[in-house]
């Protein structure tokens, strides 16, 4: 069956739940990690602290980072403030509750403050250059690619841990 997009298919249609599912299912991945450490008889911080490579982050900064992708991408095509969430998360629960209050604000932003999105310009300071991007640049050139990059990040760390996840867990259920 094909559906069509919808007439209507707005900015916040392709971020917010697009943002939504992604850190839902990377929620579902920190649960599976919580369990995988009590089976083990691990203590979590092996995994909280872990990294793919010595330069890279560790898995508490690859979900900060998807939080702050996620929250700051909304704000910033909805006009809001981005709201500013301390880096002190040290445990898989606390990670969790940072994606609640991430999962939290996407959830309060009205539709309709997505209507100038796509022309609203997009001012960021990156590695002290100014750089300013339309709105359509900015969700799709760098915020929905750098979500998905610290996502996937945060997936191959606990992978390489041995947390029993796979393609379908990284996905998520099809029947949300």
């Amino acid at each position: 069956m094909t559906h069509p997009l919808p007439q209507d298919l707005s900015y916040y249609h392709v971020s917010v739940p697009v943002f939504i599912r992604a850190l839902t299912n990377l929620s579902s991945l920190l649960h599976k990690a919580v369990a995988f450490a009590a089976e083990r008889q691990i203590d979590e911080s092996q995994l909280v602290n872990a990294r793919l490579a010595p330069d890279m982050f560790n898995l508490v900064r690859q979900v900060q980072s998807a939080s702050d992708a996620a929250k700051s991408c909304a704000a910033r095509l909805s006009g809001r403030e981005i709201p500013s969430f301390p880096d002190t998360e040290t445990t898989l629960a606390e990670l969790q509750a940072r994606i609640e209050k991430t999962l939290g604000f996407l959830n309060s932003l009205p539709q309709e403050s997505f209507s100038a999105a796509g022309e609203r310009p997009i001012v960021m300071n990156m590695r002290g250059t100014e750089r300013t991007f339309s709105g359509y640049d900015y969700l799709f050139r760098l915020a929905i690619p750098n979500l998905f990059f610290h996502i996937t990040t945060a997936y191959d760390i606990l992978r390489n841990q041995g947390v029993a996840i796979g393609k379908s867990d990284y996905l998520g259920s099809f029947d949300q």
